[in-house]
């Protein structure tokens, strides 16, 4: 099966078990594929990849040819994606805004507390430079960037995450994992398991996780990184549970009150 996650050291944390052969599985030989998480869902539209990675905005386009593992999630318990600017700016609207993406959950959650800005898509990473050099007036950061911008000489003016967490006690979340149908019960707990085994692993042995989660880091120091990677892998990533099922249910139908989705999501989850 093809395997995709994206690049960043919280994946590569979750995904060290799989991607060392610590963990394993005598059904399925997994091939990873990494690359970024805009690709990932553009991928999961084509029904490219048989287990993958996907923002959680854009499983709504893929529910029909996939179901959510109930573990892998990334949730934030009180931040998440971020908007910052270089200047004096403090309102966005009728700004042009970097974005790492339309099909990514922090441009579904930009929408449901903002509008009327102009998106500009960018490769997450490029977005704080881009911010820096003037090409777009704001930029909206996933990933390391929450918590690097201030290196960039930029500014938060939106925190979304905080905003969320004023809105609902419920994590915020961002990315999902996410197996193809068709295969039979045995395959997907088979799947689910050995996901479930990898994450342990990463938990248990977190020094080995972390050399090789930092290799993805984009030049984070070990201290940083370490943060970053225990912000997104936390119990709810063990097993979303309830909670999780609540908080994805919220999401979607927020965007559905603000007219940005057009229907509600069918939440087949494996494993809940």
């Amino acid at each position: 099966m093809k395997l995709g996650h994206s690049p960043d050291p919280d994946d590569a944390f979750m995904f060290y078990g799989i991607a060392s052969g610590k963990v394993s599985s005598d059904h399925i030989d997994f091939v990873n594929v990494i690359e970024d998480i805009q690709s990932l869902n553009e991928r999961a539209l084509k029904g490219e990849l048989e287990v993958t990675a996907v923002s959680a905005h854009a499983y709504l386009k893929v529910q029909d040819s996939y179901k959510i593992l109930s573990c892998g999630a990334s949730m934030g318990e009180g931040y998440g994606p971020i908007v910052v600017t270089r200047g004096d700016l403090e309102d966005i609207k009728g700004e042009r805004i970097g974005v790492p993406g339309k099909l990514t959950t922090a441009f579904l959650l930009l929408g449901i507390y903002s509008d009327r800005f102009t998106p500009v898509e960018i490769p997450f990473d490029k977005i704080m430079e881009s911010v820096k050099e003037g090409d777009v007036d704001a930029g909206l950061l996933i990933h390391e960037g929450q918590l690097t911008y201030k290196d960039y000489g930029l500014k938060c003016i939106l925190d979304l995450g905080e905003m969320w967490a004023k809105d609902t006690s419920l994590p915020l979340p961002l990315g999902l994992n996410v197996v193809k149908r068709g295969f039979s019960e045995d395959i997907e707990k088979e799947v689910l398991k050995v996901h479930q085994e990898s994450i342990e692993y990463g938990l248990n042995h977190k020094d080995e996780a972390l050399d090789y989660a930092l290799q993805f880091g984009r030049g984070m120091q070990r201290d940083l990184g370490e943060k970053f990677v225990l912000m997104y892998v936390n119990d709810v990533t063990k097993n979303m549970g309830e909670v999780g099922r609540r908080a994805l249910d919220y999401l979607y139908s927020r965007a559905f009150e603000r007219g940005l989705i057009k229907e509600k999501a069918k939440l087949d989850i494996l494993g809940n």
